[in-house]
């Protein structure tokens, strides 16, 4: 059974102007002023109080006036391709000739900078290489570029261990001494900053070509990996959010975002943020899970559509590739779980391994059992060494990094290395040690998480009146975000009637309801129902958490419910 919650509201706020459902709305979320609602790029955080930030454009300013050669090492997630592209986009605009980027194989390299990687970069001579959504934990490697002559540039979002690398530069909002207010910002958006800063010293030196570039036209990316990365959304990233989308949806975006969201079948002109999370970001994500990150980096890059669209296909199929092992782990994952059904012994921290996991669909899969069991999840993979890469997801009350970090203290010779952030993470486990680890990871698990909070909770907005269960509202929350990670989509609660109930697909409860007090009938769809309890022909009221949604059908709009829960009365 899932707890109902209703959001509290601060104790003083002002919100004139607003239909009176969404003001409480933002109020839930900390907005308590006017401006908070700004979403304008005046309203932007500037880049001048990020630390390193000027040091790091000046590393750059002979890349683009000098013809140095640059080498950006990126990472294989969206945050890491997106950043990659918008670095290198960014330089060409700015009249840089020499930019090349390298993005490690999971497979062969793992995260980061590694000195394995190092080498291959070393390889490719350049005058100076930038790291993009990594670097903070490559001490090793940035020291082996450094034994070859080759400075390092390091721009990241990761929180650091104890000790910085020795990088030539460090741009990073979460690293000591850095005063810029968002500590949110993704990788992406800390490549964006850095693009801004070496643009203002260009035109400081008058060194802009003609005609000066405008760096808003890379927000499209900005948005797509905030989103895709799963960054709370506090103002700043709202801001970049919302004009990212702003920009896509007038069709000023990058062939590959179209492309992408064309094999997705979203129409671009009515995109939400909601679609980075849900189209575009798992068909990019397929490349470097299955196999290269590369192919995405190539689509977000191309100005040709044709070209664009033949990539995003080839994404599609990866996608549709990387859902069928991912269902395969799932039934394999689901089976350990019912283990500790049978004997009553759930561990607060729960590690999962098998065999023949494939290392590209754990992160995915930790993802999805944390969402079934709301405990926080590591599933782990071999790799070719014999070593366990594990991927690590977290609820509510539990820092990720943090928790592993305690683990590392307990038992140092159990992880070769770890690293992220406080709801995801990433570890390798040296061999045979996991039985070790599991039981350390859940005793620092249960020192951190009470009962109450291991119970699977949906905060609401509150109660809607049914005269409010309407399309006018509806198509103004699908407006009123962006909405996303710490500023959630508005979810309602209340009670109704079921008139009809029936099947659809495989595990989908297709409903028409009607509000408690309301003679009014809505239609309502509940995605991966449980078949074992439902359809119930048995249960006439129910108690719903829900969503208003905005449905089309054969050129015909009406409001729908998307239910979360549903508990019988």
């Amino acid at each position: 059974m899932t707890d109902i919650t209703e959001r509290s509201l601060p104790d003083h706020w002002s919100l004139p102007g607003l239909h009176p459902v969404l003001a409480r709305i933002y109020a839930a979320r900390g907005v308590t002023s006017e401006q908070e609602l700004e979403l304008t790029l005046k309203a932007m955080l500037p880049y001048r109080s990020m630390k390193g930030i000027e040091q790091a454009a000046g590393l750059l300013e002979p890349v683009v006036t000098q013809g140095k050669r640059l080498l950006i090492v990126g990472d294989f997630d969206v945050d890491g391709a997106s950043s990659t592209a918008l670095a290198i986009r960014a330089l060409r605009l700015l009249g840089a000739a020499d930019v090349q980027y390298l993005v490690p194989n999971r497979f062969d390299y793992g995260y980061g900078l590694s000195p394995e990687l190092a080498q291959v970069a070393v390889g490719m001579a350049p005058d100076l290489i930038m790291t993009v959504d990594n670097g903070i934990a490559s001490h090793e490697g940035i020291e082996v570029a450094r034994a070859a002559g080759i400075e390092v540039l390091v721009t990241d979002h990761h929180l650091p261990g104890a000790t910085l690398p020795a990088a030539a530069a460090i741009v990073n909002p979460n690293q000591p001494g850095c005063e810029f207010p968002s500590k949110a910002a993704c990788g992406c958006t800390v490549v964006f900053y850095l693009m801004l800063a070496l643009r203002a010293r260009l035109a400081e030196r008058q060194l802009l070509p003609e005609p000066a570039p405008n760096m808003a036209q890379l927000l499209d990316l900005v948005a797509l990996a905030s989103v895709a990365d799963v960054v709370p959304l506090d103002h700043n990233n709202r801001i970049l959010v919302e004009q990212g989308l702003r920009r896509i949806r007038a069709g000023f975006a990058c062939a590959g975002i179209l492309a992408l969201l064309q094999v997705a079948g979203r129409e671009s002109s009515r995109i939400v943020a909601a679609d980075f999370g849900f189209a575009v970001g798992p068909r990019l994500n397929a490349a470097g899970r299955l196999d290269d990150m590369s192919l995405g980096i190539e689509c977000l890059l191309t100005d040709d559509p044709g070209r664009a669209l033949e990539l995003a296909r080839t994404l599609d199929e990866m996608n549709r590739d990387r859902r069928d092992i991912e269902q395969g782990m799932q039934q394999e994952a689901l089976e350990f779980l019912k283990a500790f059904d049978a004997n009553g012994q759930w561990p607060t921290g729960v590690c999962l391994y098998h065999p023949q996991w494939h290392q590209g669909v754990i992160g995915i899969l930790a993802s999805r059992i944390k969402e079934k069991v709301h405990r926080p999840v590591i599933a782990l993979a071999a790799d070719e060494q014999g070593m366990l890469k594990g991927s690590a997801r977290s609820i509510p009350g539990l820092h990720m990094r943090d928790a592993l970090d305690e683990v590392d203290k307990l038992a140092p010779h159990l992880m070769k290395k770890f690293g992220g952030h406080a709801m995801a993470a990433g570890l390798t486990l040296n061999a045979g040690a996991l039985d070790e680890f599991a039981l350390l990871f859940d005793r620092v698990c249960a020192q951190h998480l009470t009962e109450a909070q291991l119970r699977q909770q949906i905060e609401t907005d509150g109660l809607l009146a049914g005269a409010d269960i309407n399309l006018e509202l509806a198509h103004l929350l699908r407006w009123a975000g962006p909405w996303g990670q710490a500023f959630p989509e508005p979810v309602f609660h209340g009670d109704f009637v079921i008139v009809q109930q029936r099947l659809v697909g495989e595990r989908h409860l297709k409903l028409t309801l009607k509000p408690e007090g309301s003679d009014d009938l809505v239609d309502a769809i509940w995605f991966g129902i449980d078949l074992n309890r439902w359809p119930d022909e048995r249960v006439e009221r129910v108690h719903c958490a829900y969503q208003l949604d905005v449905n089309e059908f054969r050129g015909r709009q009406s409001v729908q419910l998307m239910i979360k829960t549903m508990e019988a009365q």
